[in-house]
C-alpha cells in the first residue's frame, strides 16, 4: 500500500513553511473539467516557464495538463510517465512514473531555445530536482520557435485541444511566465527537514503570463498575476475549491491500495466511491491524539442500503481480503449490527430505525489515546456518546496499543458514499456546506458538523509531518 511520502510529495504540510497555499482546484474527469482562454496576441515562442503543483487521482490514462493548438507542453501518458511535446517533434518522456496518489508533485518546465547548450533548452524539474532520465530525448534547435502560439492563441489547461484526455486530480499555484525561463528555486525551496516546499513567486509574468490559484470559488479561472488573463471554466463549480494543498495534505482513497477499479467507481478527487470491493485511504491515523472525519451516504440505486462498509483496521492487517484480524466496522445495512475482532468491544445500537438514508452524514471520532471510536448520525451520537467527555457508549473500544489504524471502504449495488477528512464539507456537491464550514480546534479543515472538542482533522498540518 502507498502512503504519504514526504520525499516524493514535496510539501508535506509540516506547519513550518512560511508561504501557505490555502486551496487547490479539484478536476474530476467525469465532469469533463478544464479551463480555456483565447489570447488576443501571440506570446514568446522561444522562452517561457510553466510551474504548477499536482496531486493525481486517476492513474493509467493519458491526461493532458497543458495544450496549445499544436503543442502539448505537459502530458501524463497512459503508463503514468510525464512528457512535454513541443516544436512539433521535441519530446522528453520520463522514465520515472508518477503513481503516488497521496503525493503533491511540483512540476517546472522551463524553455529557452536561445541557450547555446542544446540540452539546456528544455529543462524539467520535479520537486526541485532536475529530471535527467528519459526514455525519449529530443531537444530543439537553436532559436527555434515553439508552436505554442504560431497556429493560434488558444490555450486549454487540463484537457487536450481537439480532444478529451481530461486531467483527474488536484492542481494548485498554476504559473505561466511569458518570455522568462526560470528554475524551480523561484517557486519553491528546501525546508530544514530537507523537504521541497512552496514559496511565493515574486517575479514578472510577461504579457501572456498568468497565475491561477483558485482563491475565488465563484471564479476558479481568475488570473492573479495582475495581467487579467482570466480563463473560462467548464465542468468546475464552487465545491471544486478544496483545502487539500501542497502545504496541508489530506488523505483520499487510494486506487493503488484496492482490489482493482473499473471506470467511474472512484471519483470526486478519490473521495467518492461506488461498487468497490475494498479500498484503503492514503493516510493512517497516528497512534496518539484525537481525530474526526465524516462520511455521507449519498445515494443508492436499488433496495435497502446493503453492504456498504467502513472498516477501521490495523494498517498491518491483511488486504484486500476481508479477513481482517484487528478491526471494527460500520456496516451501512438496513437492520445490521456492527462487527469487530476479538480485541474490540463494539456498541450494538444499529437498528432498523438507525439505518442510513440517502444524504445522511455520519461523523466518526477516534481517540487514539483511549482507544475508543464514536459514531454520530447527523450530529447525534449513538449510545448517548460524548467523545469530548470520553463518555457514553462508543461504536467500539479496544484495539491494539501502539498500532496505526486506517480506513478501508467497501460498497456494492451502486451505493455512493463520499468521505470528508476536512477538505470538502459539500461531499463533492452532494450537500450544501454545513455549519458555515466548521473547522477543528486548530482552525483547520471544513466539516459539515463541528468536530467534538479536542478532535482534529486528519491532515499533514495536524500530524506535524
Amino acid at each position: 500500500m502507498v502512503f504519504q511520502n514526504n520525499v516524493i510529495a514535496g510539501a508535506a504540510g509540516s506547519g513550518t513553511t512560511v508561504y501557505e497555499i490555502e486551496q487547490s482546484i479539484r478536476f474530476n474527469s467525469a465532469d469533463s473539467a478544464y479551463m480555456e482562454k483565447t489570447f488576443s496576441s501571440a506570446g514568446n515562442q522561444k522562452t517561457f516557464t510553466i510551474s504548477l503543483w499536482l496531486k493525481r487521482s486517476l492513474l493509467g490514462s493519458r491526461q493532458d495538463i497543458w495544450s496549445f493548438n499544436q503543442d502539448v507542453p505537459l502530458t501524463f501518458m497512459a503508463d503514468d510517465t510525464l512528457r512535454p511535446w513541443l516544436f512539433g517533434n521535441v519530446t522528453l518522456q520520463t522514465n520515472r512514473v508518477f503513481r503516488d496518489p497521496s503525493a503533491w508533485y511540483h512540476i517546472v518546465l522551463t524553455v529557452d531555445t536561445t541557450n547555446q547548450i542544446s540540452t539546456d533548452r528544455i529543462r524539467m524539474y520535479i520537486n526541485g530536482q532536475r529530471e535527467t532520465s528519459f526514455s525519449t530525448t529530443y531537444y530543439p534547435s537553436l532559436n527555434a520557435d515553439a508552436s505554442i502560439w504560431s497556429a493560434g492563441t488558444d490555450l486549454r489547461l487540463f484537457r487536450l485541444i481537439g480532444g478529451t484526455n481530461y486531467y483527474d486530480g488536484y492542481a494548485a499555484e498554476i504559473h505561466y511566465l511569458d518570455g522568462y525561463s526560470y528554475g524551480p528555486e523561484n517557486f519553491g525551496e528546501v525546508n530544514s527537514s530537507g523537504i521541497w516546499i512552496p514559496k511565493e513567486y515574486s517575479g514578472s509574468y510577461g504579457s501572456n503570463g498568468f497565475k491561477i490559484d483558485g482563491r475565488d470559488s465563484a471564479d476558479l479561472g481568475d488570473d492573479e498575476s495582475g495581467n487579467g488573463n482570466d480563463f473560462t471554466t467548464s465542468g468546475l463549480a464552487a465545491h471544486d475549491q478544496v483545502l487539500d494543498t501542497p502545504t496541508n495534505n489530506f488523505p483520499t482513497l487510494n486506487p493503488i491500495s484496492s482490489d482493482g477499479l473499473a471506470a467511474g467507481e472512484l471519483t470526486g478527487g478519490n473521495l467518492e466511491m461506488r461498487n468497490i470491493d475494498y479500498i484503503d485511504a492514503t493516510m493512517p491515523f497516528p497512534t496518539s491524539g484525537k481525530w474526526y472525519w465524516e462520511l455521507c451516504t449519498v445515494s443508492k440505486t436499488q433496495g435497502n442500503w446493503n453492504y456498504g462498509n467502513h472498516y477501521f483496521r490495523d494498517v498491518e492487517d491483511q488486504f484486500p481480503d476481508s479477513n481482517f484480524t484487528d478491526y471494527i466496522t460500520t456496516n451501512f445495512y438496513h437492520g445490521s449490527n456492527f462487527y469487530s475482532s476479538s480485541n474490540w468491544t463494539d456498541g450494538d445500537f444499529w437498528t432498523n430505525s438507525n439505518a442510513p438514508s440517502a444524504g445522511d452524514v455520519f461523523g466518526f471520532a477516534w481517540d487514539s489515546d483511549n482507544k475508543k471510536i464514536w459514531l454520530a448520525k447527523n450530529n447525534t451520537y449513538y449510545g448517548s456518546g460524548n467523545p469530548a467527555g470520553n463518555s457514553g457508549t462508543p461504536l467500539g473500544s479496544g484495539g491494539t496499543a501502539g498500532v496505526e489504524y486506517l480506513i478501508t471502504m467497501y460498497s456494492v449495488l451502486s451505493q455512493v458514499m463520499t468521505l470528508n477528512f476536512g477538505q470538502d464539507d459539500t461531499f463533492n456537491n452532494s450537500k450544501t456546506s454545513g455549519s458555515a464550514g466548521a473547522a477543528d480546534g486548530n482552525g483547520v479543515g471544513k466539516f459539515y458538523y463541528a468536530p467534538p472538542t479536542g478532535f482534529l482533522s486528519l491532515c499533514s498540518k495536524n500530524k506535524g509531518s
